[in-house]
């Protein structure tokens, strides 16, 4: 059995060990990415909503990146709430800044009541270019 191919941005690894988890794992030809959320550098809630939206979508942005994808290598989008009804729209506005023009890729926003201190989360599965 193959072991786990673990990716990780550069700079957050203490983070992850921290954590014990891997910011995404490599299969084949598909990135299976770690809910990321819009924490600071000390690993902090940024306490602005939408500033901790966008953190999380520019630490997802660094993970895509060392595995050498973008967003337009994205096929699935699973976001997380702690108060969809007042949060989708700032959430939206910086996801379609991020995703780009159509296809958009499949999303599925999950309401919670508990991230850790945090109050989006987003995670993804992006297809690994293949050289050419």
């Amino acid at each position: 059995m193959t072991k786990r191919d673990a990716i990780f941005p550069a700079g957050r690894q203490a983070l992850y060990e921290t954590n014990r988890y891997s910011a995404a794992i490599r299969s084949g030809d598909l990135l299976f990415v770690s809910g990321q959320v819009g924490s600071r550098e000390d690993g902090s809630p940024e306490p602005d909503f939408e500033k901790q939206v966008q953190l999380a979508f520019d630490n997802l942005t660094a993970v895509l990146k060392a595995a050498g994808c973008t967003f337009d290598d994205v096929v699935d989008v699973t976001t997380f709430h702690t108060d969809p009804a007042t949060q989708i729209e700032a959430v939206s506005a910086v996801r379609l800044k991020a995703i780009g023009e159509k296809p958009y890729p499949n999303w599925t926003a999950v309401g919670v009541n508990w991230l850790a201190g945090f109050d989006f989360e987003i995670k993804v599965i992006a297809r690994i270019p293949q050289p050419t």
